[in-house]
């Protein structure tokens, strides 16, 4: 083996630009393909996953995502990977079914002993909730009385506590994903029943191929950047991607030693600047993936000015694949304002180009630019 390629944090952002289609935006018959190449669309804000494709797809109608999930079922609504809400591509959902069910952290002692459940509780509580649901659209609400019915008063209770904690290992090994609301209430059925996908063939390791989808965007990455985006601890991230064997090769990053696919190697070694201006919206994949390397992305400012307290991520202005500012939108009575936060002097194109962007994404909006 030669030596290991040496590339830039520049080059490593201009590659994965270009990776998430936001050097060019890709039509709205490829939405779907995006959302798949983006490990789905983190969706703890459904405006934010809807805004997420619109930054890299054209043409879509302002009810896209909500018709692809609760009409044509292309999309599935789920607790994912870290136990956060994601949108992924329904024909996709055994393989991250599979890769979730691996998660093991809510069998602990620890966690147990944390929401006062046994391990036996918690898969009778699992087990009926899979079994409820099949075929019917629940209410939390509906779906605690139904467990409650089927097994016993104390576990229909755990269902009316700490929001999502007893749902997620029942989203984790494949009972449950959302449906459609009723009103101002979340509902919830089977993915067996909703999706219609029994017997699809699954990866004998599925964490091993959603490693290297993940790679495929948001290499090169180091076993502590999996870790972080996967939920797991840097050691069971690091067995993961050794696991690929020579599927991934080293990169050296200025200095820090990271993994990606030994098909993007070449690619990455070549990648030529970017010329491209996009308004990100909160929580969008490309400043998720950063952020342990945030400083390496951001064209002025600090890392505070993205990545706030408690997981929140600000809106971003993107200039050529670097983070040069945030921004944010407010309604005042009839009028919509967007606030531009540059973290720099921006070129008279770029601000252009920003000015581009506000039009795309919010109208006719008045423009107040700050700092």
């Amino acid at each position: 083996m030669g030596s290991r390629v040496t590339v830039t944090w520049r080059q490593v952002a201009a590659w994965r630009t270009r990776r998430h289609s936001l050097d060019v935006r890709r039509p709205a018959a490829e939405a779907l393909d995006v959302v798949s190449e983006l490990c789905g669309l983190h969706a703890q804000l459904m405006s934010s996953a809807a805004a997420t494709l619109r930054a890299r797809v054209d043409g879509l109608d302002e009810d896209a995502v909500e018709k692809a999930l609760w009409t044509d079922r292309t999309l599935v609504k789920t607790w994912s990977m870290r136990g956060t809400l994601h949108l992924l591509p329904a024909d996709g959902y055994p393989l991250w079914q599979a890769a979730f069910a691996t998660y093991r952290h809510y069998l602990k002692p620890v966690w147990l002993r944390g929401f006062k459940i046994t391990a036996e509780e918690l898969s009778a509580l699992v087990e009926a909730v899979g079994e409820v649901l099949e075929d019917r659209l629940l209410t939390r609400a509906e779906l605690a009385d139904a467990v409650a019915a089927r097994t016993s008063a104390h576990l229909g209770g755990k269902l009316r506590e700490s929001w999502g904690a007893y749902l997620k290992p029942a989203s984790f090994q494949g009972r449950l994903v959302f449906g459609p609301g009723e009103g101002q209430y979340v509902r919830f059925t089977s993915p067996r029943t909703w999706l219609g996908l029994d017997g699809a063939d699954v990866p004998a390791d599925p964490v091993g191929e959603v490693a290297l989808r993940w790679l495929a965007r948001q290499g090169p990455a180091t076993r502590e950047d999996f870790a972080r985006w996967w939920g797991v601890s840097p050691a069971e991230g690091g067995r993961v991607l050794k696991a690929l064997g020579d599927r991934v090769e080293p990169v050296d990053v200025e200095g820090e030693s990271c993994w990606a696919r030994a098909q993007d190697v070449a690619g990455l070694r070549e990648a030529e600047p970017v010329r491209t201006v996009r308004l990100l919206p909160a929580f969008d994949q490309y400043v998720v993936a950063a952020t342990r390397h945030a400083h390496h992305f951001l064209d002025g400012g600090t890392p505070d000015r993205v990545y706030r307290p408690q997981g929140w991520l600000s809106p971003v202005v993107m200039v050529d694949g670097m983070m040069a500012g945030v921004w944010s939108r407010e309604r005042k009575g009839a009028k919509v304002c967007v606030t531009v936060e540059p973290f720099r002097s921006l070129s008279a194109g770029a601000r252009k180009a920003v000015l581009d962007e506000v039009r795309r994404v919010a109208g006719a909006a008045e423009v107040h630019w700050a700092g």
